[in-house]
């Protein structure tokens, strides 16, 4: 499938639209690091949040202070969840597994 054809502004403005997703994950990404958001408010308005829903869920849990690679491995493996899931794709299940496995 060939990709449409954008004129210039059709091209400057996704441009600027995708920076503005990318400044707005970095800064929700930043607020779960020094802590002034929880991971467990920020998984339950995964559905509402655009900004949330197509965020991985691994980026999300690396953000957690004190989450590396291999104990987010370890956690997405414990609740049966695909490393590659955004957080608008998780189950009621699987989100209450990752935040009973954070507490």
């Amino acid at each position: 499938m060939a990709l449409p054809t954008l004129t210039p502004e059709q091209r400057q403005e996704a441009l600027a639209k995708a920076a503005e997703a990318r400044k707005a994950r970095s800064e929700l990404l930043a607020s779960i690091k020094d802590g002034s958001e929880s991971i467990e408010k920020v998984l339950n308005r995964a559905k509402d949040d655009k900004t949330v829903g197509k965020t991985k869920v691994t980026q999300l849990l690396k953000a957690v202070p004190g989450l590396g690679a291999v104990k987010v491995a370890a956690l997405l493996e414990q609740a049966g969840i695909d490393p590659d899931r955004r957080a608008a794709g998780l189950g009621d299940r699987q989100r209450e597994a990752l935040i009973n496995a954070l507490k």
